[in-house]
């Protein structure tokens, strides 16, 4: 089953704090997603934006634009448990 996101907060350095419905809680550094996928340099190169993260009607991905975006098991996965 995949994870839905309950909420998400912009923090500094671009970390993305998470709540999911199971009650999990994380931190997810994007910087090595930042380094290494197409598009994500975005997040840095155009002020203001990584603090518009926004998440779809299926509470599935968190996204930015249409070239930015992150899907919740991903972020289950690998983000580090606060």
């Amino acid at each position: 089953m995949i994870p839905r996101i309950k909420h998400i907060m912009p923090m500094s350095g671009y970390n993305l704090y998470v709540e999911f419905d199971d009650g999990r809680k994380v931190k997810y550094n994007l910087m090595d997603d930042i380094a290494s996928l197409p598009n994500y340099s975005m997040l840095t190169d155009v002020a203001g934006l990584f603090e518009q993260a926004t998440l779809d009607s299926s509470r599935t991905i968190v996204y930015w634009n249409d070239l930015v975006d992150l899907p919740s098991d991903a972020i289950y996965e690998y983000g580090k448990p606060v």
